[in-house]
């Protein structure tokens, strides 16, 4: 599928809207779940969509550093790479088709990576922290991420991904003091300890020191980066994708297993409505403010308020196209850690879908008139 008939079809990872100046992947967290935003990108990069900025938390900072750590022509076959490498190829038992036998083997599946770990990704330390004393290096956590850098570095050309054609944001959170920071190529250079900053989920995963302070997974604070690019548009008309991997929308549960999946979709859903919802009250505040500026004679205005009429003449639209992975029935609060190859797959096909079905809605992709403030654009509420 292309967004473009043939004889249109611009040079690869090219096309933006007209008048747009910026498009923007955002990935949030979710582990295992992270199969789908590859296949998002899969769909992108057919389309010839070209990135500006990828700004992700997680295993959205992995993906984000494995497209833009790559020239377009091997983006994909890194995520495959990827994931394909970190994902369980063990043969399972043939079981009877359902969703009663699917979820038996989500779950065995889950229990396998809590025992063993994942190839390229994770092992079990030895001792247990538990048994470890304080200071130890396995003190701390439950695995050894030393297999992820490894895997980053070979995967990832970290020269490239400075080298400013696509800027890069990854989430994480200082330890000591709780506080929630942006690692951005716009002002530092990245390497693989930032990337898996963004990602070391506690307890499972180690702290990682970047410079002199221990690091966290940024979803502890938000698992969604959109509050990154709505604080810095910088004047710009921005298209955004934003692909997250946990709904904060769901059935009320009825069993145990239930409430503990939906309370992971709530926490690591990140208020995502809400920064959305804050940015366009605010965007409409502005507006406001622009008429009534605009009413007072330009002479009866101070230097301030001439500025600000300025800054409020040139606001940029924003459009976000929502991507959202929807959980399957069989899936339940594992489903971030079940890594095998067969839910990797239809992960990926699910964001592969997904998006080819949004690029088909051409109307989404157009910049709207002046004034329009943030529009957001759904699938699913199609």
């Amino acid at each position: 599928m292309d967004i473009h008939p043939a004889e249109t079809r611009p040079a690869r990872d090219s096309w933006r809207p007209e008048g747009c100046r910026r498009v923007a992947l955002l990935l949030q967290g979710g582990g295992a779940l992270g199969a789908y935003q590859a296949g998002v990108y899969e769909a992108l990069h057919e389309a010839g969509v070209a990135l500006d900025w990828i700004a992700g938390v997680s295993i959205g900072a992995v993906n984000g550093a494995l497209i833009a750590g790559n020239p377009p022509e091997r983006r994909v076959a890194a995520l495959r790479a990827f994931w394909e490498r970190v994902t369980d190829n063990r043969v399972w038992a043939p079981l009877p088709d359902g969703d009663l036998f699917r979820q038996w083997r989500h779950e065995a599946s889950a229990a396998l990576t809590m025992l063993h770990g994942q190839p390229g990704f994770f092992t079990p330390n030895v001792p247990n922290p538990w048994l470890s004393a304080p200071g130890a290096r396995t003190a701390t956590a439950f695995y050894d991420s030393s297999p992820l850098k490894a895997t980053l570095e070979e995967l990832i050309d970290f020269d490239r991904l400075n080298d400013g054609r696509i800027r890069v944001s990854v989430g994480a959170v200082k330890v000591s003091s709780g506080n929630f920071a942006y690692f951005d190529t716009a002002g530092m250079r990245l390497t693989a300890a930032h990337i898996m900053a963004s990602g070391a989920l506690p307890p499972a995963l180690p702290m990682v020191r970047v410079g002199t302070d221990d690091y966290w997974d940024g979803g502890l604070v938000s698992n969604t980066p959109l509050g990154q690019l709505l604080d810095n548009l910088e004047g710009r008309n921005t298209l955004a994708f934003q692909v997250d991997l946990f709904s904060a929308r769901g059935p009320v549960p009825r069993a145990m297993a239930g409430v503990m999946a939906r309370e992971k979709d709530i926490r690591f859903s990140s208020r995502t409505r809400a920064v959305t919802d804050y940015h366009r009250r605010i965007r409409d505040l502005e507006m406001q403010l622009r008429q009534a500026l605009e009413m007072i004679p330009p002479e009866r205005l101070d230097e301030r308020q001439k500025a600000m009429k300025q800054r409020l003449e040139r606001l940029p639209e924003v459009v976000i196209l929502h991507l959202i992975y929807r959980h399957q029935v069989y899936e339940g609060q594992a489903k971030d850690y079940e890594f095998s190859a067969q839910t990797m797959r239809e992960h990926w096909q699910a964001g592969l879908a997904d998006t080819r079905a949004t690029l088909q809605h051409g109307q989404w992709l157009a910049m709207p008139p002046p004034g329009s403030g943030i529009q957001v654009h759904d699938i699913h509420k199609v």
